[in-house]
């Protein structure tokens, strides 16, 4: 049907539009091509480091030497995975979902592909109708009862249907819920609020991670510091095969540089990067298994750190539907029970009236009455009943039912039944429910004042509705309250509507405020955030600014949410949560998806997030003491011209034996330790004095093996083994308390491998160790043990000072 005389574009007009770039498409990709993202995580100074290092020993034929190459190697593949999946999620983000849309070409209404609209365009819209391009209304269907309605609260969280009207605008990605009208496209592809608002929530970005950061800036400090250790390590190995010129005439230059790599790869952590990872990947199965889905690893320890809790109402704390509470009668009317079932189940009843089904539904319902359907701008839907001579059906008349204020405020009746339900009505309003007023007049308007409401309107009813709150949402911020996160609800409905579903939640909040009254400085709003909990009226915008505020003032901001309205909050937020009901542009951008929708996972996760956090803390301890010991050994030995006491292949041996394996099952056992800011300077003040420690025990076995005299270089480097596996063991020991069968089981499987070492004759050959000689064995004994008693004052030291600085803190 044409509502407009207008016949829309000509289909030459409408192909010449899209030939010039007119049409609707919107623009594909995330910000980040799949090269730059192979370009960020292949080409770096780190992996040029490990990777030539890597390429010189093949070189040389030495491959037993970089067995090293393979972590890196994992390293740079899961990196370019993860990211790679983030983008494909990113691109797949959209608020159109519309496969077609419908316009008037040549004064006929027509089904074109979504990206062939074309400014200038009629589209015609219908109930049911996704807007698929910013549009200005031309007409509507006069003729209908209720005109064009659109339902924005996807974009902009008002929960209300929106009239519109000639001239008013509509934006893509809303939905037309009533009535029919045309209107005319004004904003097309990229720069349409749908097109506008995809292209903002895909711009790339990693979920903030303190483990990741932390690593990433310890990785760069590293590599930073390699290019001069390469120069003093090289040098000295150089010096210790008699100088550069013996040492190329005499092929010596080949210990030399294998010598050279090996000093430089001790220094690179290699496998944290790789542990970090496994420990998140795992994590990320186990909670989906729980029907939580991790769309970025590091999202896991988020929960962990989160110490500010963003919550939209709808479809967070309530499931998003409404139920009918009570009805309080104010005049006894006949028949208003039946007029009540008939309005809730009317085809076109909204959300409320349907409510209104099951507790009416038995009584007596009118016969045939004539409908004014619900019209969002007036509030208010009604009934006409026309006289019966059976005087069981509703009375007859005009029967109103909407919001209040809306169909009593031109009432210049100064009846006291009026005055008194309207004080009624506030009072319920101001304790959060939804109230609708049920009114009554004699009168029967013709058809063309039936957008007014009659007159010698009276009361007869004033009915209740709640938002259906979710079971487990109070003992789920019971749980948050008792952890210290501050919980803020955000919605776009009514504060005091909001602030009763926050009271019925276990809240502490007399009221709620309304967010058209809040500054839109930054500082000033977290000033206020730190104080209120409740906002109602909140846009999009507000809801983004909100968690910067709270960002800027020091928090870590988790936002949950399920419309279009949350998407950029929920991206921007440290940690980004969608429900299972969430739209797909939201779900697409958030980190965590809740696929069941239970608010009652979010503890688990929480408790998850803290095993990553506090394992990943006790494996890095081991990771960064061998990181302090390879630099310490390097300058050291470097410095004073001495060979650098290992092979490659036996440094695999300690770092596999007291590193890499026991930190894969460390990383992955439980722990319910808090989380606490600080995990890199906590690491480090444990692992500098821990490397410093093995330093000065192979400078010993150094010094004590020359002056025995007759010692090869197999035994010295079979010594120096000994002892960093020895102290190394020890390290792993004390950082694997509490004590636990399965740490115990642990440590004394790397002990037992170390033997296995020197027992079999293939592994000692393939590694290059031998038995020591009595007196050498027992030098190498004594220093093993005074390195144990160091690591245990140290770790009881270590131990002192962080409890001293929580209680500070918590002070």
């Amino acid at each position: 049907m044409m509502l407009t005389g207008n016949r829309g574009l000509t289909t030459t007009e409408a192909e010449r539009r899209f030939a010039a770039g007119q049409g609707n498409a919107t623009p594909n990709g995330s910000s980040r091509s799949l090269w730059e993202i192979l370009a960020a995580n292949v080409f770096t100074l780190f992996n040029g480091i490990v990777f030539a290092g890597f390429g010189v020993l093949l070189a040389l034929g030495r491959w037993q030497d970089a067995l090293f190459g393979l972590p890196a190697l994992f390293n740079t593949v899961i990196g370019v995975v993860q990211e790679f999946t983030a983008k494909r999620t990113l691109d797949r983000l959209a608020v159109l979902n519309a496969p077609t849309a419908r316009v008037l070409r040549d004064g006929v209404s027509v089904e074109i592909p979504l990206e062939r609209v074309v400014l200038g365009d009629f589209l015609v819209l219908r109930t049911g109708d996704q807007v698929t391009a910013d549009a200005r209304v031309v007409d509507t269907d006069h003729a209908g009862p209720s005109g064009l309605e659109v339902d924005e609260s996807l974009l902009t969280g008002e929960s209300d249907a929106i009239r519109k009207r000639a001239d008013d605008e509509v934006l893509s990605g809303s939905s037309v819920v009533g009535g029919t009208g045309t209107a005319e496209v004004i904003r097309v592809g990229a720069d349409s609020y749908a097109a506008q608002l995809t292209a903002e929530a895909r711009k790339f970005s990693l979920v903030r991670s303190e483990l990741r950061s932390s690593i990433d800036r310890l990785l760069k400090w590293v590599t930073w510091a390699l290019a001069p250790m390469i120069l003093i390590v090289a040098n000295g190995q150089m010096q210790a095969q008699g100088g550069w010129g013996v040492a190329i005439a005499s092929g010596a230059w080949r210990e030399a540089v294998v010598g050279a790599v090996a000093a430089v790869i001790a220094m690179v952590p290699l496998g944290l990067v790789l542990v970090t990872s496994i420990a998140f990947a795992v994590s990320g199965v186990a909670l989906a298994q729980r029907q939580v889905l991790i769309q970025e690893l590091p999202a896991v320890e988020g929960l962990a750190r989160v110490d500010a809790l963003c919550l939209d109402k709808t479809g967070t704390l309530t499931t998003g539907e409404m139920m009918f509470d009570r009805v309080i009668g104010l005049r006894n009317v006949d028949g208003w029970e039946g007029v009540l079932g008939h309005m809730g189940s009317a085809p076109d009843a909204n959300g409320t009236a349907r409510c209104l089904a099951e507790p009416f539904g038995e009584a007596q319902a009118p016969v045939d009455p004539e409908i004014i359907p619900f019209d969002s701008a007036r509030k208010w839907s009604g009934l006409i009943v026309a006289e019966c001579p059976d005087d069981t059906v509703p009375a007859p008349g005009t029967w109103v039912l909407g919001a209040p204020e809306f169909v009593f405020h031109d009432s210049g009746d100064s009846d006291q039944r009026i005055t008194d339900a309207l004080a009624e009505a506030g009072h319920l309003a101001e304790s959060g429910a939804r109230t609708l007023i049920l009114a009554h007049s004699t009168e029967r308007p013709a058809a063309s004042e039936r957008a007014e409401l009659p007159a010698a309107l009276l009361p007869v009813a004033l009915l209740t509705f709640r938002e259906q709150v979710r079971d487990d949402a109070a003992q789920t911020l019971r749980y948050f309250a008792e952890q210290g996160v501050g919980v803020r609800v955000i919605s776009g409905d009514d504060p005091r509507t909001v602030a009763a579903v926050a009271r019925a939640v276990g809240l502490d909040c007399p009221e709620g405020r309304d967010a058209r009254t809040l500054p839109e400085d930054l500082d000033e709003l977290g000033e206020i955030l730190e104080h209120e909990r409740v906002f109602g009226r909140v846009t999009p915008r507000q809801k983004l600014a909100m968690v910067h505020a709270l960002q800027r003032r020091g928090h870590v901001v988790a936002m949950t949410g399920d419309g279009v309205n949350d998407a950029l909050a929920i991206k921007e937020a440290d940690l980004g949560i969608a429900m299972d009901t969430a739209a797909q542009a939201t779900k697409a951008v958030a980190r965590l998806v809740l696929l069941d929708g239970r608010f009652d996972r979010m503890p688990g996760v929480v408790a998850e997030g803290r095993r990553v956090i506090a394992n990943i803390e006790r494996v890095s301890m081991l990771f960064l003491t061998k990181t302090t010991y390879a630099f310490a050994i390097a300058v050291v030995f470097g410095l004073l011209a001495w060979s650098f006491p290992f092979l490659p292949r036996q440094l695999s041996i300690t770092d596999g034996l007291t590193i890499g394996i026991p930190a894969f099952f460390l990383a992955l056992m439980p722990n319910t330790a808090r989380y606490r800011s600080g995990f890199l300077k906590r690491s480090l003040a444990f692992a500098i004095p821990a490397g410093l420690i093995v330093t000065l025990a192979l400078i010993a076995v150094h010094i004590a093996a020359s002056q025995l005299g007759d010692v090869s270089e197999i035994e010295l480097q079979s010594a120096s083994t000994l002892t960093l596996a020895g102290i190394a063991l020890w390290v792993l020991a004390v950082l694997a308390r509490p004590i636990h069968p399965f740490r115990i089981l642990i440590v004394l499987a790397m002990y037992a491998g170390l033997a296995l070492v020197w027992i079999v004759p293939f592994l000692r050959d393939f590694f290059q160790v031998t038995w020591l000689s009595h007196d050498l064995g027992l030098f190498v004994l004594s220093i093993v043990a005074g390195g144990v008693v160091l690591v245990e004052l140290l770790r009881a030291w270590h131990l002192r000072r962080i409890s001293s600085r929580s209680e500070a803190v918590l002070q």
